[in-house]
């Protein structure tokens, strides 16, 4: 009994010995939790300000197709409203990836549904635009069996080769999604500042500003049909080739001197506003063109290299 009043004893001494819990050490941890919840809430609401972007680019794609469907030979300021939603979707289909870069919010979601996007607004919209500006509005010239046999002929064909590029532009979309690293075929140092095969938005951008350049209205001569054709076709070609694009991803925003940034960027959108019609048009063609003068150059290049020297192994009894 005696050992047992003693084990007592030092148990009630150990607990008076214990420091007391302040208000201030019991409600710290509480405040803690508190002021961590605000934060995650936070990072989870910056989850959706990128798919805003994606969504918005969906919707303008969507609203393209609709002002297709509504254009007529009377009518045809439709196309160029349609041209013109294609571009502001360009824009948003980059805005939404930076951001979700800059904000550390990449999922797998995002880019899942930014894909699907990109295939509504980049594959499906422009295909209907480019058939229906180049080929079913055109009007027949001369009313012969001759000129309406050509004249249904060039619209299937428009169809075959809108379909082609719809193909190709979906493609570009499952390479990238499955691709990791990829490195272009033609010189250039492999990682994010060259894309492999030209960007499905860039090839969207090069039919839309073509129809905005003139101003929705449709093409009216079998020569510019073919011509406007072969454009459709070299497009899709260039989107599933392994050919380098600049992907404009190496420019910092974050960079502490943005002086020549924010006057390029204040002079792009200044000739935009005033001039879009000749400035879009150029600046499509050109990156369109850019991806063939480096493979050209490349070729060359390889040509002119000579090859390695040549030892004769040596012959052995």
């Amino acid at each position: 009994m005696d050992q047992v009043r003693m084990d007592q004893a030092r148990m009630d001494q150990a607990r008076t010995d214990q420091p007391a819990m302040t208000p201030a050490a019991t409600t710290q941890p509480a405040m803690t939790q508190a002021a961590h919840k605000p934060r995650r809430r936070l990072s989870k609401g910056m989850y959706i300000l990128p798919s805003l972007f994606t969504t918005a680019n969906m919707a303008l794609g969507y609203y393209a197709m609709l002002e297709v469907l509504h254009a007529t030979v009377a009518e045809y300021w439709h196309l160029d409203n349609a041209a013109k939603a294609i571009g502001f979707a360009v824009l948003f289909d980059g805005l939404d990836g930076r951001i979700a870069r800059m904000t550390g919010t990449s999922s797998d979601f995002g880019r899942e549904l930014d894909s699907l996007a990109d295939a509504i607004t980049f594959g499906v919209a422009p295909a209907m635009l480019a058939w229906k500006w180049g080929f079913y509005l055109m009007p027949a010239v001369l009313l012969t069996d001759w000129t309406n046999n050509w004249h249904v002929k060039l619209t299937q064909l428009g169809a075959i080769a809108s379909f082609l590029f719809l193909m190709a532009g979906a493609s570009r979309l499952a390479r990238f999604n499955i691709t990791s690293n990829p490195q272009p075929s033609n010189p250039g140092r492999p990682g994010k500042k060259y894309f492999v095969g030209m960007p499905i938005p860039a090839g969207a951008g090069v039919i839309a500003a073509v129809v905005h350049f003139s101003e929705g209205d449709p093409i009216a001569s079998v020569w510019s049909c073919v011509t406007w054709m072969l454009i459709i076709v070299a497009a899709g070609y260039l989107m599933v080739s392994t050919w380098r694009f600049y992907s404009f991803k190496d420019i910092d925003f974050r960079s502490r001197q943005p002086f020549r940034l924010i006057i390029l960027f204040g002079a792009l959108f200044a000739g935009i506003w005033f001039f879009s019609r000749y400035l879009l048009f150029v600046l499509a063609l050109t990156y369109m063109a850019s991806g063939v003068v480096w493979r050209l150059l490349w070729i060359f290049r390889r040509k002119n290299t000579p090859p390695p020297s040549y030892k004769e192994a040596s012959q052995t009894s």
